[in-house]
Protein backbone atom coordinates (compact mmCIF):
# COMPACT_ATOMS: atom_id res chain seq x y z
CA UNK A 1 0.00 0.00 0.00
CA UNK A 2 2.80 2.29 0.52
CA UNK A 3 4.43 1.44 -2.37
CA UNK A 4 1.23 2.46 -4.40
CA UNK A 5 0.87 5.34 -2.32
CA UNK A 6 4.52 6.64 -3.40
CA UNK A 7 3.80 6.25 -7.39
CA UNK A 8 0.49 8.53 -7.12
CA UNK A 9 1.98 11.49 -5.81
CA UNK A 10 1.53 13.88 -2.91
CA UNK A 11 -2.20 14.41 -4.06
CA UNK A 12 -3.23 11.45 -4.68
CA UNK A 13 -1.57 9.56 -1.72
CA UNK A 14 -3.65 12.00 0.31
CA UNK A 15 -6.99 10.47 -1.63
CA UNK A 16 -5.64 7.01 -1.33
CA UNK A 17 -5.09 7.28 2.70
CA UNK A 18 -8.91 8.94 3.04
CA UNK A 19 -10.07 5.79 0.57
CA UNK A 20 -7.81 3.54 2.45
CA UNK A 21 -10.31 0.53 3.82
CA UNK A 22 -8.53 -1.57 6.42
CA UNK A 23 -10.35 -4.75 4.56
CA UNK A 24 -9.72 -4.15 1.21
CA UNK A 25 -7.02 -3.39 -1.16
CA UNK A 26 -7.43 -0.27 -3.38
CA UNK A 27 -5.86 -0.01 -7.03
CA UNK A 28 -3.90 2.96 -8.30
CA UNK A 29 -6.04 4.93 -10.93
CA UNK A 30 -3.85 4.52 -13.53
CA UNK A 31 -4.13 0.66 -13.70
CA UNK A 32 -6.10 -0.92 -15.90
CA UNK A 33 -8.05 -4.35 -15.54
CA UNK A 34 -9.74 -6.26 -17.56
CA UNK A 35 -13.44 -7.82 -15.98
CA UNK A 36 -12.18 -12.26 -15.56
CA UNK A 37 -8.69 -11.11 -15.03
CA UNK A 38 -5.85 -10.91 -12.80
CA UNK A 39 -3.77 -8.78 -12.22
CA UNK A 40 0.06 -8.45 -10.06
CA UNK A 41 0.95 -5.56 -8.50
CA UNK A 42 4.51 -5.85 -7.56
CA UNK A 43 7.09 -3.12 -5.38
CA UNK A 44 10.38 -2.68 -5.15
CA UNK A 45 10.06 -4.42 -2.11
CA UNK A 46 9.13 -8.09 -2.60
CA UNK A 47 7.39 -8.65 0.88
CA UNK A 48 4.78 -6.15 -0.54
CA UNK A 49 2.56 -8.57 -3.49
CA UNK A 50 -0.90 -7.79 -4.02
CA UNK A 51 -2.99 -9.56 -6.10
CA UNK A 52 -6.08 -7.82 -7.70
CA UNK A 53 -9.31 -9.49 -9.71
CA UNK A 54 -12.68 -8.74 -10.56
CA UNK A 55 -15.63 -10.48 -9.53
CA UNK A 56 -19.55 -10.35 -10.05
CA UNK A 57 -21.77 -9.48 -7.01
CA UNK A 58 -25.72 -8.77 -7.21
CA UNK A 59 -26.36 -5.27 -5.63
CA UNK A 60 -28.58 -6.04 -2.60
CA UNK A 61 -30.28 -3.36 -0.53
CA UNK A 62 -27.88 -1.61 1.44
CA UNK A 63 -28.48 -1.75 5.00
CA UNK A 64 -31.00 0.73 5.93
CA UNK A 65 -30.53 3.83 8.04
CA UNK A 66 -31.91 3.20 11.88
CA UNK A 67 -35.24 4.60 12.11
CA UNK A 68 -35.82 8.43 12.19
CA UNK A 69 -38.73 10.35 13.33
CA UNK A 70 -40.35 12.13 10.23
CA UNK A 71 -40.14 15.84 9.95
CA UNK A 72 -43.10 17.85 10.28
CA UNK A 73 -41.86 20.06 7.62
CA UNK A 74 -43.93 19.18 4.07
CA UNK A 75 -40.53 20.45 1.98
CA UNK A 76 -38.29 17.59 3.54
CA UNK A 77 -39.14 14.26 1.71
CA UNK A 78 -37.04 11.98 3.88
CA UNK A 79 -38.98 9.25 5.19
CA UNK A 80 -37.90 6.34 6.97
CA UNK A 81 -38.06 3.81 4.07
CA UNK A 82 -35.97 5.91 2.18
CA UNK A 83 -32.45 4.48 1.67
CA UNK A 84 -29.39 6.95 1.75
CA UNK A 85 -25.55 7.30 1.17
CA UNK A 86 -23.78 9.21 3.25
CA UNK A 87 -23.70 12.83 2.91
CA UNK A 88 -20.17 13.22 3.25
CA UNK A 89 -18.49 12.93 0.13
CA UNK A 90 -15.12 11.49 1.22
CA UNK A 91 -17.58 8.43 3.12
CA UNK A 92 -19.40 8.44 0.44
CA UNK A 93 -16.89 7.04 -2.18
CA UNK A 94 -15.42 5.05 0.82
CA UNK A 95 -18.37 2.87 0.88
CA UNK A 96 -17.65 1.68 -3.08
CA UNK A 97 -14.26 1.79 -2.78
CA UNK A 98 -14.14 -1.72 -3.54
CA UNK A 99 -16.38 -1.24 -6.82
CA UNK A 100 -14.66 -0.69 -10.52
CA UNK A 101 -17.50 -1.05 -13.07
CA UNK A 102 -21.70 -1.13 -13.20
CA UNK A 103 -23.38 -2.12 -15.91
CA UNK A 104 -27.13 -1.22 -16.59
CA UNK A 105 -29.21 -1.26 -20.07
CA UNK A 106 -25.93 -2.00 -22.49
CA UNK A 107 -24.06 0.63 -20.60
CA UNK A 108 -20.87 0.09 -18.75
CA UNK A 109 -19.77 3.07 -16.41
CA UNK A 110 -16.38 4.06 -13.78
CA UNK A 111 -15.50 6.04 -11.99
CA UNK A 112 -11.76 7.27 -13.70
CA UNK A 113 -9.35 9.86 -12.74
CA UNK A 114 -6.96 9.05 -16.07
CA UNK A 115 -9.57 10.11 -18.81
CA UNK A 116 -7.52 11.04 -21.71
CA UNK A 117 -8.71 14.18 -23.65
CA UNK A 118 -9.38 12.04 -26.71
CA UNK A 119 -11.43 9.80 -24.85
CA UNK A 120 -13.63 12.87 -23.32
CA UNK A 121 -13.61 14.54 -26.95
CA UNK A 122 -14.86 11.28 -28.04
CA UNK A 123 -17.73 11.23 -25.62
CA UNK A 124 -18.32 14.59 -26.14
CA UNK A 125 -18.85 14.73 -29.96
CA UNK A 126 -21.46 11.46 -29.87
CA UNK A 127 -24.97 11.39 -31.77
CA UNK A 128 -26.86 14.13 -29.19
CA UNK A 129 -29.41 10.92 -28.95
CA UNK A 130 -26.91 8.61 -28.19
CA UNK A 131 -25.08 10.94 -25.61
CA UNK A 132 -27.76 11.51 -23.67
CA UNK A 133 -28.98 7.86 -23.68
CA UNK A 134 -25.67 6.69 -21.80
CA UNK A 135 -25.76 9.57 -19.70
CA UNK A 136 -29.14 8.96 -18.76
CA UNK A 137 -28.50 5.53 -17.99
CA UNK A 138 -25.44 6.66 -15.90
CA UNK A 139 -27.58 8.54 -13.97
CA UNK A 140 -29.63 5.88 -13.16
CA UNK A 141 -26.76 3.96 -12.27
CA UNK A 142 -25.61 6.11 -9.22
CA UNK A 143 -28.30 8.36 -8.31
CA UNK A 144 -31.99 8.64 -7.94
CA UNK A 145 -33.18 10.75 -10.93
CA UNK A 146 -35.79 11.87 -8.94
CA UNK A 147 -34.30 13.68 -6.12
CA UNK A 148 -32.62 17.20 -6.92
CA UNK A 149 -30.25 19.35 -4.78
CA UNK A 150 -31.68 22.88 -3.83
CA UNK A 151 -28.81 25.62 -3.33
CA UNK A 152 -29.19 29.31 -2.70
CA UNK A 153 -26.59 31.67 -3.19
CA UNK A 154 -26.50 34.89 -2.00
CA UNK A 155 -23.85 37.95 -2.72
CA UNK A 156 -22.27 39.05 0.83
CA UNK A 157 -20.31 41.55 -0.32
CA UNK A 158 -20.99 43.01 -3.99
CA UNK A 159 -18.70 44.82 -6.68
CA UNK A 160 -15.06 46.38 -6.04
CA UNK A 161 -13.27 43.28 -7.15
CA UNK A 162 -10.27 44.04 -8.51
CA UNK A 163 -9.93 40.74 -10.98
CA UNK A 164 -10.59 42.14 -14.94
CA UNK A 165 -12.78 38.18 -15.55
CA UNK A 166 -14.47 39.91 -18.70
CA UNK A 167 -17.38 38.55 -18.07
CA UNK A 168 -17.88 39.60 -14.66
CA UNK A 169 -20.52 42.94 -13.57
CA UNK A 170 -18.59 43.13 -10.05
CA UNK A 171 -14.80 44.09 -11.79
CA UNK A 172 -13.92 47.73 -11.00
CA UNK A 173 -12.53 47.66 -14.22
CA UNK A 174 -15.65 47.49 -16.05
CA UNK A 175 -18.62 49.99 -16.28
CA UNK A 176 -21.74 48.31 -15.38
CA UNK A 177 -25.19 48.84 -13.47
CA UNK A 178 -23.38 47.14 -10.02
CA UNK A 179 -22.15 49.82 -7.55
CA UNK A 180 -19.78 48.42 -4.66
CA UNK A 181 -21.22 47.76 -1.11
CA UNK A 182 -19.91 46.98 1.86
CA UNK A 183 -19.85 43.41 3.41
CA UNK A 184 -23.40 42.24 4.77
CA UNK A 185 -23.81 42.36 7.97
CA UNK A 186 -24.41 38.70 10.01
CA UNK A 187 -27.80 39.45 11.03
CA UNK A 188 -29.00 40.14 7.72
CA UNK A 189 -26.86 36.93 6.31
CA UNK A 190 -29.14 34.92 8.84
CA UNK A 191 -32.11 36.20 8.28
CA UNK A 192 -31.39 35.63 3.87
CA UNK A 193 -30.40 32.43 5.02
CA UNK A 194 -33.89 32.04 7.02
CA UNK A 195 -35.82 32.74 4.22
CA UNK A 196 -33.80 30.24 2.10
CA UNK A 197 -34.21 27.27 3.92
CA UNK A 198 -38.31 28.14 4.32
CA UNK A 199 -38.46 28.30 0.91
CA UNK A 200 -36.92 24.55 0.23
CA UNK A 201 -33.48 25.07 0.30
CA UNK A 202 -30.99 22.84 1.64
CA UNK A 203 -27.94 24.69 1.09
CA UNK A 204 -26.93 28.04 1.79
CA UNK A 205 -23.64 29.60 -0.69
CA UNK A 206 -22.62 33.04 0.14
CA UNK A 207 -20.17 34.86 -2.21
CA UNK A 208 -17.85 38.08 -1.79
CA UNK A 209 -16.60 39.93 -4.99
CA UNK A 210 -13.01 40.26 -4.37
CA UNK A 211 -9.64 38.64 -5.70
CA UNK A 212 -8.50 36.63 -2.28
CA UNK A 213 -9.15 36.84 1.29
CA UNK A 214 -5.85 38.13 2.15
CA UNK A 215 -5.21 39.77 5.45
CA UNK A 216 -9.03 40.50 5.45
CA UNK A 217 -9.30 39.51 9.24
CA UNK A 218 -11.85 41.38 10.06
CA UNK A 219 -14.13 40.43 6.94
CA UNK A 220 -12.64 36.98 7.67
CA UNK A 221 -13.92 36.70 11.37
CA UNK A 222 -17.64 38.01 10.00
CA UNK A 223 -17.78 34.84 7.72
CA UNK A 224 -16.57 32.46 10.26
CA UNK A 225 -19.65 33.88 12.47
CA UNK A 226 -22.49 33.95 9.41
CA UNK A 227 -20.89 29.71 8.22
CA UNK A 228 -21.44 28.98 11.91
CA UNK A 229 -24.77 30.81 11.89
CA UNK A 230 -26.28 28.93 8.88
CA UNK A 231 -24.61 25.75 9.96
CA UNK A 232 -26.69 26.25 13.28
CA UNK A 233 -29.98 26.45 11.20
CA UNK A 234 -29.52 22.95 9.89
CA UNK A 235 -28.45 24.03 6.36
CA UNK A 236 -25.25 22.94 4.44
CA UNK A 237 -23.12 26.21 4.29
CA UNK A 238 -21.16 26.86 1.03
CA UNK A 239 -18.88 30.07 0.40
CA UNK A 240 -16.60 31.56 -2.58
CA UNK A 241 -14.25 33.53 -1.72
CA UNK A 242 -12.19 33.38 -4.17
CA UNK A 243 -8.34 32.50 -3.51
CA UNK A 244 -7.68 30.64 0.27
CA UNK A 245 -4.74 29.65 1.86
CA UNK A 246 -4.41 26.40 3.23
CA UNK A 247 -5.09 27.91 7.20
CA UNK A 248 -8.13 29.93 5.92
CA UNK A 249 -9.86 26.36 4.74
CA UNK A 250 -8.99 24.93 7.70
CA UNK A 251 -10.12 27.67 10.01
CA UNK A 252 -13.78 27.24 7.38
CA UNK A 253 -13.67 23.89 8.31
CA UNK A 254 -13.60 24.17 11.73
CA UNK A 255 -16.55 26.71 11.40
CA UNK A 256 -18.76 24.58 9.83
CA UNK A 257 -18.11 24.79 5.92
CA UNK A 258 -19.98 21.99 3.84
CA UNK A 259 -18.46 23.81 0.86
CA UNK A 260 -16.08 25.34 -0.98
CA UNK A 261 -17.06 26.99 -4.91
CA UNK A 262 -14.00 27.92 -6.62
CA UNK A 263 -14.63 27.47 -10.66
CA UNK A 264 -11.96 27.10 -13.27
CA UNK A 265 -14.14 29.01 -15.83
CA UNK A 266 -12.79 27.36 -19.11
CA UNK A 267 -9.91 25.17 -20.55
CA UNK A 268 -6.00 26.41 -19.11
CA UNK A 269 -5.78 27.32 -22.92
CA UNK A 270 -8.37 29.59 -23.03
CA UNK A 271 -8.60 30.84 -19.32
CA UNK A 272 -5.98 33.55 -20.53
CA UNK A 273 -8.30 35.44 -22.65
CA UNK A 274 -10.85 35.54 -20.11
CA UNK A 275 -8.91 36.46 -17.26
CA UNK A 276 -5.19 37.52 -16.61
CA UNK A 277 -5.35 38.36 -12.94
CA UNK A 278 -5.59 35.22 -11.65
CA UNK A 279 -3.92 32.69 -12.99
CA UNK A 280 -4.94 28.82 -13.34
CA UNK A 281 -2.08 27.20 -11.06
CA UNK A 282 -3.53 29.78 -8.59
CA UNK A 283 -7.29 28.42 -8.95
CA UNK A 284 -5.66 25.04 -8.82
CA UNK A 285 -4.42 25.56 -5.46
CA UNK A 286 -7.21 27.11 -4.01
CA UNK A 287 -8.88 24.03 -4.84
CA UNK A 288 -6.00 21.91 -3.45
CA UNK A 289 -6.02 23.71 -0.48
CA UNK A 290 -10.28 23.62 0.33
CA UNK A 291 -9.62 19.70 -0.84
CA UNK A 292 -6.71 18.71 1.70
CA UNK A 293 -9.03 20.61 4.74
CA UNK A 294 -11.82 18.38 4.11
CA UNK A 295 -14.02 20.59 2.24
CA UNK A 296 -16.25 19.36 -0.41
CA UNK A 297 -15.25 20.91 -3.71
CA UNK A 298 -17.67 22.73 -5.94
CA UNK A 299 -15.74 23.54 -9.01
CA UNK A 300 -17.54 23.87 -12.88
CA UNK A 301 -17.21 26.61 -15.78
CA UNK A 302 -18.90 28.77 -18.23
CA UNK A 303 -20.01 28.73 -21.37
CA UNK A 304 -20.36 31.28 -24.12
CA UNK A 305 -16.94 33.15 -23.31
CA UNK A 306 -16.08 32.72 -26.93
CA UNK A 307 -14.71 29.33 -25.97
CA UNK A 308 -13.94 26.40 -28.90
CA UNK A 309 -15.78 23.04 -28.24
CA UNK A 310 -12.24 21.49 -27.44
CA UNK A 311 -12.27 23.68 -24.68
CA UNK A 312 -14.88 22.63 -23.16
CA UNK A 313 -13.44 19.20 -23.56
CA UNK A 314 -10.17 20.87 -22.15
CA UNK A 315 -12.11 21.79 -18.57
CA UNK A 316 -13.51 18.66 -18.45
CA UNK A 317 -10.38 17.22 -18.38
CA UNK A 318 -9.21 18.93 -15.51
CA UNK A 319 -11.81 18.11 -13.64
CA UNK A 320 -12.36 14.23 -14.47
CA UNK A 321 -8.66 13.84 -13.89
CA UNK A 322 -8.33 15.49 -10.50
CA UNK A 323 -7.18 13.13 -7.83
CA UNK A 324 -10.54 13.38 -6.32
CA UNK A 325 -13.34 14.32 -8.90
CA UNK A 326 -15.13 17.64 -7.54
CA UNK A 327 -18.29 16.86 -4.80
CA UNK A 328 -19.88 18.97 -7.63
CA UNK A 329 -19.88 20.88 -11.02
CA UNK A 330 -21.71 23.96 -11.57
CA UNK A 331 -22.11 24.01 -15.45
CA UNK A 332 -23.29 27.93 -15.97
CA UNK A 333 -24.37 29.83 -19.36
CA UNK A 334 -22.65 33.14 -19.80
CA UNK A 335 -25.39 35.87 -18.65
CA UNK A 336 -23.96 38.76 -20.70
CA UNK A 337 -24.14 41.89 -18.89
CA UNK A 338 -23.44 45.26 -20.69
CA UNK A 339 -20.26 46.96 -19.50
CA UNK A 340 -18.25 43.99 -19.60
CA UNK A 341 -15.77 43.10 -22.46
CA UNK A 342 -17.87 39.91 -23.69
CA UNK A 343 -21.31 41.58 -22.61
CA UNK A 344 -20.28 44.11 -25.25
CA UNK A 345 -19.10 41.90 -28.00
CA UNK A 346 -22.24 40.08 -27.17
CA UNK A 347 -24.56 43.45 -27.62
CA UNK A 348 -22.57 44.39 -30.58
CA UNK A 349 -23.41 42.01 -33.29
CA UNK A 350 -22.68 41.90 -36.87
CA UNK A 351 -20.17 40.05 -38.98
CA UNK A 352 -17.46 41.25 -36.79
CA UNK A 353 -18.54 39.94 -33.91
CA UNK A 354 -16.78 37.06 -32.25
CA UNK A 355 -18.07 33.59 -32.03
CA UNK A 356 -19.44 31.64 -29.13
CA UNK A 357 -19.65 34.91 -27.14
CA UNK A 358 -23.36 34.23 -25.06
CA UNK A 359 -24.47 31.80 -28.09
CA UNK A 360 -25.76 28.91 -25.48
CA UNK A 361 -28.71 27.04 -26.03
CA UNK A 362 -30.23 24.17 -24.54
CA UNK A 363 -28.41 21.48 -26.80
CA UNK A 364 -24.86 22.61 -25.96
CA UNK A 365 -25.81 22.91 -22.02
CA UNK A 366 -27.47 18.75 -22.12
CA UNK A 367 -24.15 18.13 -24.29
CA UNK A 368 -22.10 19.32 -21.63
CA UNK A 369 -23.86 18.21 -18.45
CA UNK A 370 -24.21 15.22 -20.25
CA UNK A 371 -20.51 14.26 -20.87
CA UNK A 372 -19.88 15.69 -17.07
CA UNK A 373 -22.37 12.94 -16.30
CA UNK A 374 -20.57 9.88 -17.67
CA UNK A 375 -16.63 10.96 -17.04
CA UNK A 376 -17.95 11.82 -12.99
CA UNK A 377 -20.71 9.53 -12.46
CA UNK A 378 -20.43 10.10 -8.65
CA UNK A 379 -20.36 13.78 -9.18
CA UNK A 380 -23.50 15.96 -8.67
CA UNK A 381 -24.19 18.19 -11.92
CA UNK A 382 -25.28 21.35 -11.09
CA UNK A 383 -27.31 23.85 -13.62
CA UNK A 384 -26.90 26.86 -13.00
CA UNK A 385 -27.12 30.15 -14.25
CA UNK A 386 -28.44 31.14 -17.51
CA UNK A 387 -31.37 28.97 -16.50
CA UNK A 388 -34.00 31.89 -16.51
CA UNK A 389 -33.35 31.68 -20.41
CA UNK A 390 -34.45 27.80 -20.48
CA UNK A 391 -38.17 27.03 -20.55
CA UNK A 392 -39.04 24.14 -18.42
CA UNK A 393 -38.97 21.69 -21.18
CA UNK A 394 -35.59 22.74 -21.65
CA UNK A 395 -34.50 22.48 -18.42
CA UNK A 396 -36.32 19.19 -18.50
CA UNK A 397 -33.93 18.13 -20.97
CA UNK A 398 -30.92 19.16 -18.95
CA UNK A 399 -31.95 17.07 -15.95
CA UNK A 400 -32.48 14.21 -18.35
CA UNK A 401 -28.77 14.71 -19.31
CA UNK A 402 -27.57 14.27 -15.88
CA UNK A 403 -28.43 17.65 -13.67
CA UNK A 404 -29.60 16.78 -10.30
CA UNK A 405 -28.21 20.41 -8.31
CA UNK A 406 -30.10 23.57 -9.26
CA UNK A 407 -29.61 27.26 -7.64
CA UNK A 408 -33.01 28.60 -6.70
CA UNK A 409 -33.79 32.35 -5.62
CA UNK A 410 -34.39 35.80 -6.99
CA UNK A 411 -30.89 36.48 -7.93
CA UNK A 412 -27.40 34.46 -8.75
CA UNK A 413 -25.05 36.86 -7.35
CA UNK A 414 -26.32 39.85 -9.76
CA UNK A 415 -27.51 38.44 -12.27
CA UNK A 416 -31.62 37.35 -12.24
CA UNK A 417 -32.73 33.58 -11.50
CA UNK A 418 -35.81 31.86 -11.75
CA UNK A 419 -38.02 32.40 -8.01
CA UNK A 420 -38.45 30.13 -5.78
CA UNK A 421 -42.28 29.85 -6.66
CA UNK A 422 -41.28 29.15 -10.36
CA UNK A 423 -38.85 25.81 -9.40
CA UNK A 424 -41.13 24.69 -6.89
CA UNK A 425 -44.32 24.42 -10.02
CA UNK A 426 -41.49 23.05 -11.79
CA UNK A 427 -40.02 20.60 -9.60
CA UNK A 428 -43.98 19.39 -9.18
CA UNK A 429 -44.77 19.24 -12.81
CA UNK A 430 -41.32 16.99 -13.28
CA UNK A 431 -42.08 14.99 -10.56
CA UNK A 432 -39.19 15.96 -8.16
CA UNK A 433 -37.89 15.94 -4.86
CA UNK A 434 -35.55 18.46 -2.86
CA UNK A 435 -32.45 16.51 -1.21
CA UNK A 436 -32.30 17.42 2.21
CA UNK A 437 -30.03 19.19 4.10
CA UNK A 438 -27.19 17.21 5.75
CA UNK A 439 -28.47 14.06 4.57
CA UNK A 440 -26.62 12.04 1.78
CA UNK A 441 -28.32 11.42 -1.33
CA UNK A 442 -30.81 8.54 -2.14
CA UNK A 443 -28.90 5.41 -3.42
CA UNK A 444 -29.86 4.54 -6.80
CA UNK A 445 -33.09 3.06 -7.20
CA UNK A 446 -30.82 0.83 -10.02
CA UNK A 447 -28.50 -0.28 -7.09
CA UNK A 448 -31.74 -1.19 -4.60
CA UNK A 449 -33.34 -3.24 -6.69
CA UNK A 450 -30.61 -5.38 -8.11
CA UNK A 451 -31.16 -3.96 -11.81
CA UNK A 452 -27.79 -2.46 -11.97
CA UNK A 453 -24.56 -4.92 -12.40
CA UNK A 454 -21.77 -4.06 -10.10
CA UNK A 455 -18.23 -5.65 -10.77
CA UNK A 456 -16.06 -5.25 -7.41
CA UNK A 457 -12.56 -5.88 -7.19
CA UNK A 458 -11.09 -8.01 -4.29
CA UNK A 459 -6.87 -8.49 -3.66
CA UNK A 460 -4.70 -10.86 -1.69
CA UNK A 461 -1.82 -9.79 0.21
CA UNK A 462 0.88 -12.38 1.78
CA UNK A 463 -1.88 -15.44 1.39
CA UNK A 464 -5.17 -13.14 3.33
CA UNK A 465 -7.70 -12.55 1.26
CA UNK A 466 -9.88 -8.95 1.33
CA UNK A 467 -13.76 -9.37 0.05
Amino acid sequence: MTAIAHALGRRAATALRRYSHPRIILRSPSAAFVAGSSRSLSSANPRHHVIVDNYYVPSPPPSPPPPQRKSQRTDIVDVDDVIRNPNDVIDRNARYVDERARSMSGITSEVRHDWTRSEIAEIYSLPFHELMYRASTVHRMYWDPSEVQQCTLLSIKTGGCTEDCSYCSQSVRHKTFVKPTPTMKVREVLEAAARAKEAGSTRFCMGAAWRELGNKKNAFGHILEMVRGVNAMGLEVCCTLGMLDADQARQLKAAGLTAYNHNLDTSPEHYPNVITTRTYQDRLETIANVRDAGISVCCGGILGLGEKESDRVGLLHVLATMPEHPESVPINALVAVEGTPLGDAAASGGDDAPEGIADVDAFDMARMIATARIVMPRTMVRLSAGRLSFTDAEQFLMFQAGANSIFNGDKLLTTDNPKFDADAALFEKLGFVGKPAHAGPRVAPSEVSGTVEITKVRGTEEGRLYV
